[in-house]
């Protein structure tokens, strides 16, 4: 297995993960993972695919992110709101993020293992050890994924859900 491959299933591994709890709570789009608030699973849907995109297109090719008009709603350090009108409607934020994945894909199927060690174009300043690399990129991303796992899992149990074998 190439490196490349490697990274590819551990993306595709947490995302097939993470979208059986997210799309279990399509019902509940706004369910608090605890009674102190937190990220509900809408958020998280479109965080994850407004941070994807920005990580492949701005962080490592040097564009503007194509969802940049999402930042002020599911970008880093926003605070999530219960307000259904503060978002996208769920099947536009899912259709996005099914496209910006597609992308991510077709991203990597033009990848060698020698391009993971490549420089990016804008790593956040600070944050180079996690953005300075296109491989360092792509390991980041599929961290992020399972880091809101837990989250989106304890939204299904505020909302009374049984576990769900992912």
């Amino acid at each position: 297995m190439s490196t490349v491959d490697y990274l590819r299933h551990g993306l595709e591994a947490g995302r097939m993960l993470i979208m059986k709890l997210i799309d279990d709570m399509k019902d509940a789009p706004l369910q608090m993972p605890t009674a102190n608030g937190g990220n509900p699973p809408l958020w998280i849907l479109g965080h994850l695919a407004y941070a994807e995109s920005n990580i492949i297109e701005h962080i490592i090719r040097g564009n503007d992110n194509p969802l940049l008009e999402w930042k002020k709603v599911f970008g880093a350090q926003t605070e999530p709101s219960a307000n259904p009108e503060d978002y996208p409607a769920w099947d536009d934020v899912r259709k996005q993020s099914d496209e910006i994945r597609e992308a991510t894909l077709r991203f990597l199927d033009g990848l060698s293992d020698e391009d993971l060690a490549k420089p990016t174009r804008n790593p956040p300043p600070g944050r180079e050890a996690m953005f300075g690399t296109v491989g360092a990129c792509l390991v980041t991303m599929s961290m992020h994924t399972m880091m809101h796992y837990g989250q989106v899992a304890d939204a299904r149990r505020m909302a009374g859900r049984a576990p769900i074998n992912a």
